[in-house]
């Protein structure tokens, strides 16, 4: 992922070892860091109190509601990506906000959602006419996802909405082939989302792009939502910048922004603990073989890609000896990465991934039967909290009855 060298992904530790802290918790594990929880509200809710802006917490990337206390007087409320995330954020966050925006609802979800959400985003102009006036007859504050046209992104193109053929978003074209009048009336805001994990300056180019394509559109909104992809809480993220940005809209036109950040909510509040189970090695190459799984408990290494950050750990060849981190399952190609380390690994040595708070235990699978990890709570007075053990019903009872 961007960034890495910068995100100081163990800070929470405060110079303790992975060993001394987490060594007494069965493997393999999450464990999500309280302290930096807040810490990252404190920055997000900066923010807000500077500008007047509404920031969101986007549940896709971070959902353990357990934790959400740390974090809901920080922020506005959160954002769902459909009716059961809709419903998370209503029932965990009681009382706050809840936004939604998915790429295509369905007639039998819809009335449901309508139970839970109070803005609902759409796609595209067809289901802003299938459903927008059904939205708005319930009290919904309504918007369309617009599409600016304008990649700022660079290797992650699987992430970029703004590709070529992107199925996210209206165009200018679209917008100007099937946004009738009684659709515009029907609308209360826009909504944007083009960037992941980036700065401040790839959303003022963005802006730029959102003005010239949708310009005279926005005096007639009552709000505009920036999305997500603002790294806000990474150190050096350019806040100043993004300040003026959110300045500019609402002096512009006159409207409410709100952000929606998932991986600045909980960027360097979780851990990933393992152990060594064995240690092989194929020609040159120094193999081991961990109790967790890319594939199964970190997907985004595969789908990203990206190298996780590991403490303790170097580049390849940068250190003594150099290993292989791959899993226990068939997949030949689960293997998180190679590491170098100042001395040899060894079966039951503990490892400790950083950043494991975002995209890992809402997209974790049980893939050739792998037991989930188990979820503790790591206290701002440095105790360690059960939250939540899986067992073998974990993986049964999503397969049958």
């Amino acid at each position: 992922m961007g960034a890495a060298d910068t995100r100081h992904p163990f800070a929470g530790l405060h110079g303790k070892l992975p060993q001394e802290v987490f060594g007494s918790l069965p493997t393999p594990c999450y464990i999500l860091d309280e302290a930096q929880l807040k810490h990252n509200g404190e920055v997000l809710a900066g923010v807000a109190a500077h500008t007047g802006c509404k920031i969101l917490l986007a549940q896709k990337a971070f959902s353990n509601y357990d934790l959400y206390p740390v974090l809901a007087p920080c922020l506005a409320g959160t954002e769902a990506s459909g009716l059961y995330e809709a419903r998370l954020g209503a029932e965990e966050m009681p009382g706050q906000e809840v936004h939604v925006f998915c790429a295509a609802y369905s007639e039998d979800e819809f009335k449901e959602l309508l139970k839970y959400a109070g803005h609902i985003v759409f796609n595209s102009p067809r289901q802003l006419q299938k459903f927008g006036a059904l939205a708005k007859q319930a009290g919904k504050s309504v918007g369309l996802r617009i599409n600016p046209e304008c990649s700022t992104q660079e290797g992650h193109a699987i992430y970029d909405p703004c590709a070529p053929g992107s199925r996210m978003g209206t165009t200018r074209a679209q917008w100007d082939a099937n946004m009738t009048p009684e659709l515009v009336a029907l609308l209360d805001g826009l909504h944007f989302h083009t960037l992941c994990e980036q700065d401040a300056d790839d959303l003022a180019t963005t802006l730029k792009a959102v003005e010239e394509r949708f310009g005279d559109v926005l005096p007639k909104m009552q709000w505009l939502n920036f999305g997500g992809g603002h790294h806000i809480t990474r150190p050096g993220y350019n806040i100043a910048l993004l300040e003026d940005c959110i300045r500019t809209a609402q002096q512009k036109w006159g409207v409410t922004v709100y952000l929606e950040p998932g991986e600045a909510c909980a960027l360097n509040a979780g851990y990933l603990a393992t152990r060594v189970l064995d240690v092989t090695q194929n020609g040159a190459t120094n193999i081991a073989i961990l109790d967790t799984s890319a594939a199964c408990h970190m997907p985004d290494v595969l789908e990203m890609p990206y190298r996780p950050p590991l403490y303790g750990a170097g580049e390849a060849d940068e250190k003594a000896v150099t290993f292989r981190l791959g899993s226990q399952t068939c997949l030949a190609g689960d293997v998180i990465g190679d590491y170098s380390f100042d001395a040899p690994l060894a079966e039951g040595h503990l490892l400790l991934f950083g950043d494991m708070a975002i995209y890992t235990t809402c997209k974790n699978n049980t893939f050739n039967g792998m037991p989930l990890p188990a979820i503790y709570a790591y206290t701002a007075a440095g105790q360690l909290t059960l939250i939540k053990q899986f067992t073998y019903s974990d993986f049964k009872c999503r397969l049958g009855r």
